[in-house]
């Protein structure tokens, strides 16, 4: 018999895997990770010494629910940990586990990816000491340690306050926080943030308390250059330089999409997330048959509406199987959910896109790492008349590496919206393409 599969063991994933148990299901839980909780909390490996509170600071408490819950579940599963999905076809899924490749067939899935960082290239971003904010966080939370000895935090987004504020308390040297968005924009976003006090109070005590320790706070300022040789040295913003020997950077987060897009979902340009994601109803159906979505692989609102959505989606997937479910509480779900939204609506007031970026990127600016492809080997794909993405990714092969596209495909079509003249919307989206993260040489297929 065909499992119900569940992509992604983070606060979505999990929730659904227990909505889904205590409904009689059992599923099977797909996760690349070596122990279960996603990226806000990820979990150490075994024998790790430093405390919960010390790794998640207000969050401690949740991080542990969380995996105590996963502790708990891992042996009502098929839970298969340190596993990518690279591929869906034919109702099946390609797996990539310690080196073996084998496919899954599964009637059902809900898909829980999360996110990743939104990149915005600068000149020096390929140096080594150049993070993406993710990436410094990780290094923090499972591998307990810092990225540099004095680290700069660079870009916009409620985790840029949030990592350097996790840095500065676990006692890294921090030397900078810059951020792109004008405290006038924090300020006019007041209102939507009340919605959701709690959250709102801890990112202004995150703010304060960077101040209150020395920790230089920059406002409506824009990293410009990330300086050095061998690796970074230092960075620069209007007129000013700062010595460091790392930085952590991105400009909020974006969508995981590959994989709902392999398994055919319908997608849709969203304004508030400034990118294309698949459609979903209310309870996270997607357009696909038998695909349900859930968390930030869906639209970017946080692990509370991740822990929501995964539950609902568990319970959309329980009825269309005509398994009874409690109606009350799957619309409280929604009702809560709707009120996250109008929260994240207030986030992007708070921080908005910098509009400037495309316009003041260097021709000689890296875009495509993987590549090479630069700035501006674009704009002349652009100057002789492509402007969808997918033809210039087709003429200059921006997007076609490793990635896939993930890290530089929306700075790309930033790039090919101003110099076009068109508005973003209209650049179209880089189509998912197996494998959807790199597959080492040497994958052994399982009979």
């Amino acid at each position: 018999m065909k499992p119900v599969v569940i992509v992604g063991a983070g606060p979505a994933g999990i929730s659904a895997a227990r909505t889904l148990l205590e409904h009689g299901i059992k599923p099977c839980l797909i996760d690349e990770s070596l122990r279960g909780g996603g990226q806000i909390y990820r979990r150490q490996p075994a024998n790790f010494q430093r405390s919960a509170k010390q790794l998640y600071g207000f969050e401690a408490g949740k991080a542990e629910a969380v995996h105590r819950t996963m502790d708990e579940l891992a042996p009502l599963l098929d839970y298969r940990p340190e596993t990518l999905v690279w591929n869906a076809e034919g109702g099946r899924l390609d797996l990539l586990h310690h080196g073996r490749a084998e496919s899954l067939a599964y009637s059902r899935i809900i898909v829980a990816t999360g996110a990743t960082d939104r990149i915005l290239p600068v000149p020096g971003w390929t140096l080594p000491g150049v993070y993406s904010l993710g990436a410094a966080q990780i290094a923090l939370k499972f591998q307990g340690c810092a990225i540099g000895e004095r680290v700069a935090f660079c870009g916009s987004g409620p985790l840029l306050y949030l990592v350097a504020y996790q840095y500065a308390k676990a006692g890294a040297n921090v030397v900078a926080v810059l951020d792109s968005a004008p405290f006038s924009a924090q300020f006019r976003a007041l209102p939507a943030l009340l919605g959701q006090p709690l959250t709102l109070a801890k990112g202004l005590y995150y703010r304060a308390w960077l101040t209150a320790h020395g920790v230089p706070v920059h406002q409506g300022v824009t990293l410009k250059q990330i300086d050095g040789e061998q690796r970074v040295s230092a960075i620069r913003w209007a007129e000013q330089s700062l010595a460091c020997d790392a930085v952590a950077f991105a400009h909020a987060l974006r969508s995981e999409t590959q994989l709902a897009d392999l398994l055919g979902c319908e997608f849709a340009w969203n304004a508030l997330n400034r990118a294309w994601l698949p459609q979903r109803d209310s309870a996270g159906r997607s357009s696909a048959d038998a695909v349900y979505l859930a968390g930030d692989g869906a639209g970017i609102m946080g692990a509370e509406a991740a822990h929501m959505a995964g539950e609902r989606a568990a319970l959309a997937l329980l009825e269309d199987m005509a398994i009874t479910i409690d109606q009350r509480r799957a619309a409280w779900l929604e009702q809560q959910l709707a009120g996250i939204q109008r929260f994240r609506q207030g986030l992007e007031t708070a921080f908005p896109f910098p509009q400037q970026w495309a316009a003041e990127a260097p021709d000689a600016l890296i875009l495509c790492r993987c590549e090479e492809v630069r700035v501006g080997d674009v704009r002349a794909v652009v100057d002789e008349g492509h402007w969808e993405i997918n033809r210039v990714k087709a003429h200059c092969r921006v997007g076609m590496g490793r990635c896939q596209g993930r890290m530089c495909g929306l700075a790309a079509a930033e790039i090919i919206a101003e110099h076009s003249g068109r508005g973003i919307e209209q650049i179209g989206r880089l189509r998912g393409q197996a494998p959807i993260k790199p597959l080492p040489f040497g994958v052994q297929v399982q009979p």
